[in-house]
């Protein structure tokens, strides 16, 4: 294999924009949890040791929270599946389709699950879902 064809790949890319991915959720549920505790235990709380424990208890910083746990849970899955189409030689077709339907389906469900709605926000999970079995099949034949 030649080592200079792995940065054409298309997935490449998406692995780093997957990155920021994960920093907006990190910014996203530090940001709405910050707001939440300051207003609950004071300004102090944030710079601070932060020895009291707090869980957020607002919607917003709650569903924030557990977006960003979502989120982390197929990530691992959508960089080892992205890399090892990348090492493969082969991201076109269903694996760079599965990566753009996982990437697309992730951003819209941030948005979803922060204003609550219900039905849509599973399905953009299921379909971010179908995206991982899209990079592993292209990966396995």
């Amino acid at each position: 294999m030649d080592v200079s064809s792995l940065s054409v790949s298309p997935v490449l890319p998406m692995v780093g924009w997957s990155a920021v991915l994960l920093i907006v959720h990190v910014l996203l549920q530090a940001f709405t949890t910050s707001a939440e505790a300051s207003k609950t235990l004071g300004a102090s709380w944030n710079p601070g040791p932060r020895d009291v424990g707090f869980s957020p208890s607002g919607k917003v910083a709650g569903r924030a929270a557990r977006a960003s746990a979502n989120f982390r849970e197929t990530y691992p899955a959508f960089v080892a599946l992205a890399l090892a189409l990348v090492l493969k030689g082969d991201a076109a077709g269903w694996g760079i389709a599965g990566a753009w339907l996982w990437f697309a389906c992730r951003i819209a469900y941030i948005p979803l699950y922060l204003a609550g709605v219900a039905y849509v926000r599973s399905l953009a999970w299921v379909l971010s879902m179908i995206g991982l079995a899209m990079m592993l099949l292209a990966l396995v034949f």
